[in-house]
């Protein structure tokens, strides 16, 4: 995108475990603390707790805990992005969240999809494809305003 300056960058592989949670929120604080007002770093840490429990819940399910994810932080002058890498089965995020929308249902009083919606609420840009070696890539951008 144009006029952004790359400011940092940092990227950190965890297990499929949800007790990982603590070391990604303590290590997402650390980098964005010195770049990001405090109701953007709260609003990009559930957008980032949403994506990588996803991850755990569903692209992984009946994979290795060993199965690593790979989540990178990048900070520009304009917005943040973070990224997500799963090994699991692609699908069709646009589909799905227009499917959810369908439903027409307050986030809370739906089963599935809760995290999607968030996520998609809580950025700009929400976006997931398919990469090289087997692995997808969720990507979240939030603007700063």
């Amino acid at each position: 995108m144009e006029d952004e300056k790359l400011l940092a960058r940092s990227h950190l592989q965890v297990q499929t475990d949800l007790q990982s949670l603590e070391e990604i929120l303590a290590w997402f604080e650390k980098i964005t603390a010195p770049f990001l007002a405090s109701d953007l770093m709260y609003r990009c840490q559930i957008a980032l707790t949403e994506g990588f429990t996803n991850v755990v819940r569903h692209a992984h399910r009946g994979l290795s805990e060993t199965t690593p994810i790979d989540i990178e932080v990048t900070i520009f002058s304009n917005c943040i992005e973070m990224q997500i890498w799963d090994a699991g089965k692609p699908f069709d995020l646009e589909k799905t969240l227009h499917l959810i929308r369908e439903q027409n249902l307050e986030p809370l009083e739906q089963e599935g999809g809760r995290g999607l919606m968030f996520m998609s609420k809580l950025t700009d840009e929400l976006t997931y494809r398919r990469v090289g070696n087997s692995r997808n890539c969720l990507t979240l951008r939030k603007r700063f305003s």
